[in-house]
């Protein structure tokens, strides 16, 4: 999550800094829109999550002597 975490602060910063060159890629929406920024950061941020968090969920269910017997 700390990955996801400053990728999505380095991503909002850089868009931030190249709003002049997003005003023509961007319909109907300022390019300093903080709802827009925010909604996107916070639906990529909760799918950086539930991708992490359930494969760690079913990782913690596997008993370590199966796993390692296996192995």
């Amino acid at each position: 999550m700390s990955m996801a975490l400053i990728g999505t602060v380095i991503g909002v910063v850089l868009a931030l800094l190249l709003f002049r060159g997003l005003r023509t890629v961007l319909y109907g929406v300022q390019s300093t829109d903080f709802v827009t920024m925010g909604g996107v950061s916070a639906l990529l941020l909760s799918v950086a999550f539930l991708a992490s968090y359930v494969p760690a969920l079913r990782a913690t269910k596997v008993d370590p002597v199966i796993a390692l017997r296996n192995e």
